[in-house]
Formats: C-alpha cells, sequence, structure tokens
C-alpha cells in the first residue's frame, strides 16, 4: 500500500508549545498572587484592621480572590484542552510513523542482481527480458522477469513471446560485450513513496536521493518492434548463463541529436545518461 503523502506534525507540535507556554505564565501569575495574598493576610492581622466590606484594603483582598478563581478556572480549561492536543498529537504521531513504514516506492535497477543499499531492499532478482527486436507487434517495454515463474498449459496458441534481454552492442565493452544477458532486480524504497527517472542527468535535483545512475539505453531505430527508454546502471553485470547471443529484447546506448533537441545545452551525438531518484 503506498502513501501519496506523508503528515505535517508541526502545526500540532507549535499548539502543544503555546500551551505549555501559556500553563508556565498563568502558574507563575498564580504563585505572584498567592504570595500577595499572604503577604496582605499578616500586614491585616499585625495592624488587626477590622476586615469589613467598606474597608478598601478587604475590596482589594475580595478582588484578588476573583481573579485568583478566574485564573485557576483558565488554567484547568489549558490543562484540559493542552491533554486533548497532546493525544491528538500522538495519534498523528503514530499515523506518520505508520504511513512511513509501509509506503515504499519500487523501481527496477537494470543490469545488477542486488538494490543499490541506502534504506532500500531486495524485492527479488531476476532476468531482464521483453518481446523480439523484430516483430512489429511486440510489446513496448522492459520486463524484469522473477527467477522463481509459476507457470501454465492451459492456453494453445502462440502470439505473443517473451525473449530475454540482450546488449546489443560493444560499446558496452568491457563490462559487457554484444549478445550478453542482463540481470534485473526489483527494489522498494523503505523511506520514500516516489520514484522519478531522469534521462541526461546522473544526479538527483535537490530533495530527491540517488538510488542509482548510468546510461540511457533503448531498442534501435532500425528494429521493428517498439522499445522504451530504460536506464542501465553505470556498473552494470552479465548474466553467466547468457552469453550466447540469442537476439530477443535488445538494446543500445542512446545518442543526442541535434535539431528540435535544443543545443546546447543537448550535443550532437553525445550519448545521454540517466539517473534513478526517491523522495
Amino acid at each position: 500500500m503506498k502513501f501519496p503523502y506523508t503528515i505535517d506534525l508541526r502545526p500540532y507540535t507549535r499548539i502543544i508549545q503555546e500551551l505549555k507556554i501559556g500553563q508556565k505564565k498563568i502558574k507563575s501569575l498564580l504563585v505572584e498572587v498567592f504570595l500577595e495574598l499572604n503577604h496582605t493576610d499578616r500586614t491585616v492581622t499585625e495592624s488587626v484592621m477590622p476586615l469589613v466590606t467598606t474597608n478598601p484594603r478587604s475590596n482589594d483582598l475580595d478582588l484578588i480572590r476573583s481573579q485568583l478563581e478566574g485564573l485557576e478556572r483558565k488554567l484547568k480549561d489549558m490543562e484540559t484542552r493542552n491533554a486533548d492536543m497532546t493525544a491528538k498529537y500522538n495519534t498523528l504521531l503514530l499515523s506518520n510513523n505508520n504511513a512511513l513504514s509501509t509506503a515504499g516506492g519500487t523501481f527496477v535497477r537494470w543490469g545488477r542482481n542486488e538494490c543499490p543499499g541506502n534504506d532500500t531492499e531486495l524485492v527479488y532478482s531476476g532476468f531482464a527480458g521483453g518481446s523480439r527486436y523484430e516483430h512489429t507487434g511486440a510489446a513496448a517495454e522492459f520486463v524484469c522477469l522473477p527467477p522463481d515463474p509459476d507457470l501454465t498449459t492451459k492456453y494453445t496458441p502462440g502470439f505473443a513471446f517473451m525473449y530475454g534481454a540482450e546488449y546489443n552492442s560493444d560499446e558496452f565493452s568491457p563490462r559487457a560485450k554484444n549478445g550478453d544477458d542482463l540481470p534485473c532486480s526489483v527494489c522498494r524504497s523503505t523511506v520514500s513513496s516516489s520514484v522519478l527517472m531522469i534521462p541526461g542527468k546522473s544526479s538527483c535535483y535537490d530533495g530527491w536521493s540517488l538510488e542509482y545512475h548510468g546510461d540511457l539505453v533503448a531498442g534501435s531505430v532500425n528494429h521493428k518492434a517498439a522499445s522504451q527508454y530504460i536506464c542501465l546502471d553505470e556498473h552494470s553485470q552479465t548474466l553467466r548463463a547468457g552469453y550466447r547471443n540469442d537476439d530477443g529484447k535488445l538494446f543500445h546506448p542512446v545518442k543526442a541529436v541535434c535539431g528540435a533537441l535544443a543545443c546546447p545545452p543537448y550535443q550532437d551525438n553525445r550519448y545521454l545518461t540517466c539517473v534513478v531518484c526517491t523522495k
């Protein structure tokens, strides 16, 4: 389950802090009033002054006592409100922590059989695959196939197929040669819910965390089948069992072509990088 946002607890934290400050001020004022009452009563007793309603000092004491009772009521109200806000704050904090612990964006790390670390966990590692490069009705996307498939025999026609994916260029040397198959891994971020692949960048923008960077790749322009742009890890690997050149779902490094594409900032015939970021 994904959560598209996290809960902002700052307004509740500020309210609780203000309530606590208000409580401290009222308590301080109550202490001052209490000391004043004690001082006033002691002065009256020492001078043996009768406490009558017409006595100005008696009227002052009544006024102070009335104010004291009012302050005590306000203090109780603020304590009640503080307890209520604290309970709401704790509930929101728990909800926020639960959201962070369950919300995690997923991404495929192409060319590697493990996740990059940095607060990520491996869902599974497998084999890159897709439709064959020369099929006109082929599916466009690359897929990361799991190593433990659950297969069925209930269908007989064969009009859609899954092939393994191969490096189809010697330009990937020395990490891979033409025809090598490649692994992939499906990863989940344990702290971020948003995932973004940025073509043409090798670093993330401010506020985003780097998962991995590498080279932008896609199918050949000369092939019939459509493809998509994916981000091949800078330090991609090969599958040990995939050295035979059988073709299948193929990809090549992507070049920039000036014209409709603005140059600068892009440069003609320069290869594009890519980066996968989370937030």
